[in-house]
């Protein structure tokens, strides 16, 4: 298999569902890192909060789904990371490139987030065991 050339630069972030986004944002204070963004999302006509935390250069998305979500967050077995992110410098070309090449791709299109100053942009796509890889450009 070729590999597809990709302007992938860093990986991005860590994904990471919670029950209680205070406790959680407490506890990763607790070793360091600092709320760099926060940001609440839609979700089935309901409303979750995302948040970003930075140490460093790692960085670890937290995000609380809506109250109507969260057993199933509860409920995994296997563990709470929920995606690996990669910061690419041309989302869109990104996108093309991934689909023409036959990468099972999530979404339809980059979807837009108003999260940063000036919104960030990401598609996922699905890995051999399941796997969700992000990719995303902030703007």
């Amino acid at each position: 298999m070729q590999p597809v050339e990709l302007p992938i630069t860093s990986l991005q972030h860590i994904g990471i569902p919670v029950t209680n986004l205070e406790k959680s944002k407490a506890f990763y204070e607790k070793l360091g890192f600092t709320n760099v963004m926060e940001s609440t999302f839609e979700f089935n006509d309901s409303q979750g909060t995302c948040v970003m935390m930075k140490l460093g250069g790692i960085l670890m998305e937290l995000y609380q789904m809506p109250s109507s979500e969260l057993g199933k967050i509860k409920n995994r077995n296997d563990g709470h990371i929920d995606h690996i992110a990669f910061d690419v410098t041309d989302i869109d070309k990104t996108f093309l490139t991934l689909k023409t090449a036959g990468f099972i791709v999530l979404e339809d299109q980059p979807i837009f987030l108003n999260f940063w100053k000036n919104g960030c942009k990401f598609f996922n796509i699905v890995g051999p065991d399941g796997e969700r890889l992000e990719f995303n450009q902030i703007l």
